[in-house]
């Protein structure tokens, strides 16, 4: 199966190749050409990379990320670039075209620091850690954000090493704006009633773990997969237990699942994002202010 993915790809590069030839030329002005998967290594990109790089997403806004498929214009920039800033196991059809189109020119985000395991399962009340496969979702913690620019920032000096200065130095300085952001995130959720983060998916764990936040999902890693009606029944249990007053679903899926529980619950289902793609106004930083004040509000933060 993965050999016949592998053709189709090989078809699609050669249709991109005679199709879309402007799409990957390097920029005429030297910069470093950089292919980002999805949003946040995209905003990661540009704020490193600086006026040395031209970077192009593969992610339009709107779209689900996990579900991405390549259209010829984007493995026409994939096949053309400098570098691939991507997370493996995240977007299966990057994945393949890194591999077949860029394999020494991938910077794997994954590969900076351990990833956590993602859980799902409830036992009596409680959050089991078994897994259920290595959590990608690191950007929700700035801290591990700010790593992933430091790393980011060696793996473009080894391509312009004339620019490693200026690279490090874009990193340092966002490396002190996520920190100013995690002083915030962490005094802002130290003092709250509750600290049970319910949620549709499984993408806030890092966040959680940082912010001493327990968080419970209804579904797992994969956004759009339906929970079982067992499942549906302990979260709900288990959030009427606790007084939970507020159900997420995240803003690229069907908000459907955690309408429904909210109702059960007597509860209410707001909007929190994982920040997979980008938001509607603002960047990274604001986005992540955003999600600060959502969970104060709907966690009792004093």
């Amino acid at each position: 199966m993965r050999s016949t993915a592998f053709a189709a790809l090989g078809l699609l590069v050669g249709l991109s190749l005679t199709s879309c030839s402007t799409e990957q030329t390097r920029p005429a002005d030297g910069r470093l050409a950089v292919t980002a998967a999805f949003y946040p290594y995209e905003f990661l990109a540009q704020r490193v990379g600086g006026q040395d790089v031209q970077v192009t997403g593969l992610t339009t806004p709107g779209t689900e990320p996990h579900d991405l498929e390549l259209t010829p214009r984007q493995v026409a920039a994939l096949g053309a670039s400098d570098l691939v800033v991507f997370a493996d196991g995240f977007q299966p059809a990057v994945d393949d075209a890194v591999e077949q189109l860029a394999p020494g020119l991938g910077f794997d985000v994954n590969t900076v620091s351990p990833l956590r395991d993602g859980y799902v399962p409830l036992k009596d009340g409680e959050l089991e850690p078994e897994k259920e496969g290595a959590d990608p979702h690191v950007w929700l913690d700035p801290t591990r954000y700010a790593r992933i620019a430091t790393a980011l920032a060696a793996r473009l000096s080894e391509l312009r090493p004339e620019r490693a200065a200026a690279f490090a130095d874009r990193a340092r300085l966002l490396g002190v704006e996520l920190a100013a952001l995690d002083r915030e995130l962490a005094a802002g959720l130290a003092q709250c009633e509750r600290r049970e983060l319910v949620t549709s998916h499984n993408a806030f764990g890092y966040l959680a773990s940082r912010y001493d936040l327990q968080q419970i999902v209804v579904t797992g890693l994969t956004p759009d997969a339906e929970p079982t009606p067992r499942r549906l029944a302990e979260v709900q249990s288990l959030a009427e237990a606790r007084g939970v007053t507020t159900i997420f679903f995240e803003d690229l899926v069907s908000p459907r699942t955690a309408e429904s529980l909210a109702r059960d619950v007597g509860a209410k289902a707001v909007v929190l994002s994982p920040l997979e793609g980008p938001p509607e106004t603002g960047d990274y930083l604001t986005a992540m202010r955003t999600t600060l004040a959502t969970l104060r509000t709907a966690l009792d933060c004093r």
